[in-house]
């Protein structure tokens, strides 16, 4: 992947789940009277058709298959996406193609089918190794059977990653250290570490609201926060980005893609894309219900909602908030030709001053642990 464009990639939305966890604002839908893969796998296919006609010329380095729960997909619908993008563009000799799945038994029967149907990496959603955990995160998995999906996940793909929620109510350090450990033991070499947030619109939201839902405070998940930092670094995975570790080499290219401001498509509903034309570079949006996306595809051959052509200063405020996410930082140089202006150099100055980011090599500029805890109000800063 070029650093100097940040790469392209194709995500692919599948948005059904078996049940909804109560602290996900994710754009997911539970169909208990089942899904028409083949019906959806024909729209995905007119969908990347319709974006492959305004991104001609581009070679894929990643694909990513997010959701909802994608892995509820039967192989064979994996596989007629796959071949449709690769029937439509370049595609990369080490394209990464990712795939989150959840790991129960059933999904876990499917791993070899989808590494057959070209998928090479798989992020399972395990959020927790502790049985009380997952079941008060609404997770349909207990600890076993995680540890078993990921030893399937393992001795299948070439690479696999794995989610974990910390913060969580009642959780101790000493409590996270242990499980944290077990899990960089069981991980291999990609990790995806959030803290837990309350995001309006779901239960959590109303229990967290009425008291019924204690999180740790913001002191104690600071805490948890640098001990995730001091864990991971000390056995050879450090951050790469706020909330991901990976051994050197083994970071995921797609996520890469979004954090170096590169252009990717986004198919499926709820998807959304940046893309470069010959007017600037342009944000879509597809339609979130499943069904009405489906419709709308079916009828003119995409289910765009937004279409909109970004100005150089939304632009230059996009990758400052996607790229100093990163330990490596972003390059202003890039920022200057991407958004037309610079940032003051005395904003730089006083937030050098008080440890917030740090100068890197040449006209690299990254964020400092401390403004890792406080990146909103440091991108903030930079921006205005």
């Amino acid at each position: 992947m070029a650093q100097a464009d940040g790469g392209f990639g194709i995500y692919v939305h599948w948005p059904f789940c078996e049940a909804k966890c109560p602290y996900c604002d994710f754009n997911s839908h539970v169909r208990h009277a089942g899904v028409d893969q083949a019906r959806f796998a024909a729209a995905f296919e007119r969908e990347l058709a319709y974006f492959a006609a305004r991104t001609r010329g581009r070679r894929v380095d990643s694909i990513f298959l997010g959701g909802g729960t994608p892995s509820l997909m039967l192989p064979a619908t994996v596989g007629r996406v796959l071949d449709a993008i690769a029937g439509h563009w370049e595609i990369s000799p080490t394209v990464e193609v990712s795939m989150e799945a959840n790991p129960s038994s059933v999904e876990a029967e499917r791993f070899r089918g989808y590494r057959a149907a070209g998928v090479n990496r798989l992020s399972l959603g395990v959020q927790s190794l502790r049985d009380a955990d997952l079941k008060r995160l609404g997770r349909l998995h207990d600890a076993d059977q995680a540890r078993a999906a990921i030893g399937i996940a393992r001795s299948t793909f070439e690479r696999i990653s794995f989610d974990l929620i910390y913060a969580r109510p009642d959780q101790s350090a000493a409590a996270w250290r242990t499980e944290l450990e077990e899990a960089i033991g069981l991980a291999a070499d990609h990790l995806s570490l959030y803290q837990l947030t309350i995001e309006q619109g779901t239960p959590y939201f109303e229990l967290h609201r009425t008291g019924k839902l204690v999180v740790p405070d913001p002191d104690t998940a600071a805490d948890l926060y640098d001990l995730t930092q001091e864990i991971c670094a000390a056995h050879g995975m450090p951050a790469y980005e706020v909330s991901n570790h990976a051994a050197p080499g083994a970071e995921c290219r797609h996520n890469l893609v979004y954090w170096r401001y590169g252009d990717y498509v986004g198919v499926g509903p709820g998807a959304h894309g940046r893309l470069t034309g010959g007017n600037g570079k342009f944000a879509t949006a597809t339609e979130r219900h499943p069904e009405t996306w489906l419709a709308a595809v079916e009828t003119r051959g995409e289910g765009l909602v937004e279409d909109m052509s970004l100005t150089q200063e939304e632009q230059g405020d996009e990758f400052l908030l996607m790229g100093l996410r990163l330990v490596e930082g972003v390059d202003l140089a890039r920022f200057e030709a991407i958004s037309d202006r610079r940032i003051d150099p005395r904003r730089v100055a006083d937030l050098i001053e008080h440890g917030m980011v740090e100068r890197l090599d040449g006209t690299r500029m990254r964020v400092t642990p401390a403004g890792c805890l406080v990146l909103d109000a440091v991108v903030a800063d930079l921006a205005s």
